[in-house]
């Protein structure tokens, strides 16, 4: 299996390093795959801030992933759907599909304030997921696990790397 380089940006106003248990969940889950979190940063919730740090990761040629873990809600301070979704060069609009599906069979109608998404820029799979623990735990052991995983058939993300530029 390919082993990857994960940015890890984790999305805030009030979490710190001790406090943030989305962060530390996701990191243990990457690791356990045997991926390597190139970088693990809290950032505030301002969409020009968060921009800078995704522009900078997808900059980096060692990063193949970027994840990041809150602000996409839908209330006044929730922005980072709009810092990143500039910088894409193309959306993977599966990943939200999917993830609000499954979603769905936890938390119903709730399911459809999540602004998840997923996407490639400059040949780095990016992928947004709100901040709370359940979330990132079934966005990652339901879908990213998987296509981030040379050994998912038919077909997974790790496979498309070396084509995507």
């Amino acid at each position: 299996m390919k082993k990857l380089n994960i940015a890890l940006l984790i999305i805030s106003d009030t979490r710190t390093a001790s406090t943030d248990k989305s962060g530390k969940l996701l990191k243990n889950l990457i690791e356990k795959e045997g991926h390597h979190v190139f970088v693990k940063e809290i950032v505030p919730d301002n969409i020009y801030i968060i921009r800078s740090k995704v522009s900078n990761y997808i900059i980096n040629e060692k990063i193949d992933v970027v994840i990041t873990s809150g602000g996409t809600g839908i209330t006044g301070s929730d922005g980072t759907p709009e810092a990143v979704k500039v910088l894409l060069d193309k959306e993977i609009d599966g990943f939200g599909e999917i993830f609000r599906s499954i979603s769905y069979d936890k938390i119903k109608t709730s399911s459809l304030q999540s602004r998840a998404l997923a996407g490639v820029a400059n040949s780095t799979f990016i992928f947004i997921l709100p901040g709370s623990v359940d979330a990132c735990k079934t966005a990652w052991e339901k879908i990213i696990q998987h296509q981030l995983s040379s050994d998912t058939k038919p077909c997974n993300l790790v496979m498309l790397i070396p084509r995507l530029k």
